[in-house]
């Protein structure tokens, strides 16, 4: 591991980091087309760039309350393998060089319901929580569906 250049993105009180480089951009909350029958924290689908891009409510699913009525909120368009996702956050406040000494991932791998939490990045004054996109996408449930509805999309 080396020293860490990520966006820092807020959701309820907590910072949380996105490694620039699965950044493709960010964006202001438009219009999102809801899709049914797909996961509550799925907002639904954005146009960006001429994309349609899968919006899901971050702060819904860490903390269960929706980051769309907020007038700060914006949409942190990351690449996975699979697919481009646009999460849903509070404020994507800066960009941030972590030195490597400062992660540690002590006491983040025995927490289940969480594995994209990658690393920590303790700092003087803060500690912020590193998200890997990858694992995120395919871990969290209803993922799978969202993919599939992807590809029928891409396909027609």
């Amino acid at each position: 591991m080396s020293d860490m250049k990520a966006v820092i993105i807020q959701c309820g009180q907590e910072e949380y980091a996105l490694p620039v480089d699965t950044v493709v951009s960010i964006e202001k909350l438009e219009r999102t087309n809801p899709i049914p029958h797909l996961p509550d924290y799925m907002l639904g689908l954005m146009k960006i760039r001429g994309e349609l891009v899968p919006i899901l409510d971050f702060q819904q699913i860490l903390y269960g309350n929706s980051a769309k009525n907020d007038p700060n909120a914006r949409i942190v368009v990351v690449q996975t393998e699979k697919l481009f996702i646009g999460l849903l956050v509070l404020d994507a406040k800066e960009i941030l060089d972590i030195p490597e000494s400062k992660l540690t991932s002590s006491g983040l791998m025995a927490y289940s319901k969480t594995p994209y939490f990658k690393t920590v990045a303790n700092l003087e004054d803060r500690l912020i929580t590193v998200v890997d996109a990858e694992i995120l996408s395919r871990t969290l449930t209803g993922m799978d569906q969202i993919g599939q509805y992807m590809q029928t999309i891409i396909e027609k």
